[in-house]
């Protein structure tokens, strides 16, 4: 699962370094990324979001008490309405696409250009929120039966359909007297395409391929069904904790949009840098923890769940840490080696270096949330997690208000990141008080060993950070540098870890 997300994420930034190097930073750059934003939003309530977090449960659920015939009848039922609900957003979000640009980005208005533009991508890309939202509905079938290869490997095809996009359309589009910032619409619209066309066959080959019904009499009989409403009721308070999400995120673009121009695409490039780490191990520990903490709760397997649980939290500290340390030392090497070539100048790299080292700060806390979360869950109860981030979302704003004065840009990520480590420690409270996650012996001696070795590896990326001029030289010397740096960082994190009496291969094993 990782490394298929590793795949992801390189090809998507190997996607944003061409739109970098091809459009540089600028009031259409920031007008392309509010627009992606818009529908990558609303898929976090239809996709990997609301959504899955009630539906997975239900469905895994169901499995294992009812057996794949009524499982089957349950995918084509949710299917339906997910359908019918995602044609009538889908419409409404291309008439809307004004009001919706001014929401998210007021700031815009100070290029007027730039807003039309985010206006007219937005209308071109909206539409692929119903794509996506549908892959992820046949990624959660497929996580089910413990098929992650497609669903894992699919956004790929997203990230491969807009560097064609950037290589090829943008200058046909300028040969033909076209904004070329506009391809990018056409490339997300054909990732969406193919994100879901691929994930088709594979649900066919384990029988679970969802009938969809078109007519009025198919979408209240799907309606009428107990399982599906189940999945709804869910989805209420889950929609709103991934609304809180959504509205943070609503907020720190709308600031960042009156901030200097410029401001959002150096926010987004940063974020795209740190979901790397993200999403290689929370998101990848989520998605296969998800479905087998369900089964184990069906079962009333309590022991396998909290064992789970615990063997998610140290992966996430083994490989967290580290990941923190790097990001907090090295944030300009990575940033000026990926992107500083082209359009984008030094002085881009180190504004998008300073949001990464924000980010930086509660990166534990942003990937432990995505194994904290799954245990509740798990257990259908979505209200304990919503009424944390509810909460998280008041102090974050907060902190925007401290933060943003003194650190600009750097301040919403710094906020972000210190909100993320609150966020998970409410919730790993939680689930200790109510007995789901019970420590496994160990983890004081597990925690000095990982402790020690990062700060090893600190002093070692502290020291290549500061000996080199990463703004400057070759871009070939600046990749081969970077490489052996971090080759080394690895090597020389993995080795103290070995000292220290770390069993690493017993714990991956667990």
């Amino acid at each position: 699962m990782s490394l298929l997300t590793l795949a992801s994420r390189v090809t998507g930034l190997v996607r944003d370094l061409l739109i970098a190097t091809m459009f540089g930073a600028s009031a259409l750059t920031d007008a392309y990324n509010v627009a992606f934003r818009i529908p990558n939003m609303f898929r976090r309530l239809f996709a990997e979001g609301a959504f899955s977090q009630a539906f997975v449960p239900v469905l895994g659920s169901t499995r294992t008490l009812q057996g794949d015939e009524a499982t089957h009848l349950l995918v084509d039922r949710v299917a339906t309405v997910l359908f019918w609900v995602l044609l009538l957003t889908c419409v409404l979000g291309v008439l809307a696409a004004p009001l919706l640009v001014w929401a998210m980005a007021s700031g815009l208005k100070q290029d007027g250009r730039g807003f039309d533009v985010a206006v007219f991508m937005t209308r071109w890309m909206f539409p692929y929120l119903g794509l996506i939202s549908l892959a992820g509905m046949a990624g959660g079938v497929l996580n089910t039966w413990r098929r992650f290869a497609v669903p894992a490997a699919s956004p790929v095809l997203l990230n491969l359909s807009m560097i064609a996009a950037a290589w090829w359309g943008a200058p046909w589009f300028a040969r033909l007297g076209v904004e070329p910032i506009y391809a990018l619409g056409g490339g997300v619209m054909l990732g969406g395409l193919l994100q879901l066309g691929v994930q088709l066959p594979a649900l066919r080959r384990i029988g679970m391929l969802p009938r969809i019904g078109l007519s009025w009499q198919a979408l209240r009989l799907a309606w009428a069904d107990p399982a599906t409403q189940r999945v709804a009721k869910l989805m209420v308070p889950a929609l709103l904790g991934v609304g809180v999400a959504q509205i943070s995120l609503l907020i720190n673009t709308q600031i960042a949009s009156h901030l200097v121009t410029r401001s959002v695409t150096w926010l987004s490039n940063a974020d795209r840098l740190m979901e790397f780490p993200t999403a290689m191990l929370g998101v990848a520990l989520g998605v296969v923890l998800m479905p087998q903490l369900s089964a184990a709760r069906a079962a009333n397997d309590s022991e396998k769940y909290s064992a789970m649980l615990d063997w998610g939290l140290r992966l996430v500290v083994l490989l967290a840490v580290p990941c923190s340390v790097a990001l907090l030392t090295f944030s300009l090497p990575l940033v000026a080696t990926i992107f500083h070539y082209g359009a984008y100048t030094a002085a881009d790299a180190r504004q998008t270096s300073l949001a990464l080292t924000g980010y930086g700060v509660g990166l534990l806390g942003l990937v432990a949330i995505k194994v904290l979360a799954p245990g509740f869950y798990a257990s259908q109860d979505i209200r304990t997690p919503v009424r944390i981030a509810v909460m998280v979302l008041v102090l974050t704003q907060v902190l925007n208000i401290a933060l943003v004065p003194l650190f600009q840009h750097a301040g919403l990520a710094l906020s972000i990141g210190l909100g993320a480590l609150v966020n998970a420690l409410w919730l790993l409270i939680g689930l200790r008080r109510r007995g789901s996650f019970r420590p496994q012996p160990g983890w004081a001696v597990f925690a000095l060993q990982v402790v020690a070795a990062s700060a090893l590896l600190a002093v070692f990326l502290m020291w290549g950070a500061s000996s080199f001029d990463w703004t400057s030289g070759s871009k070939m010397e600046r990749i081969v540098r970077m490489s052996l740096l971090l080759a080394g960082s690895a090597g020389l994190y993995f080795a103290a870890l070995w000292a220290a009496g770390l069993k690493l291969r017993q714990l991956l094993r667990h």
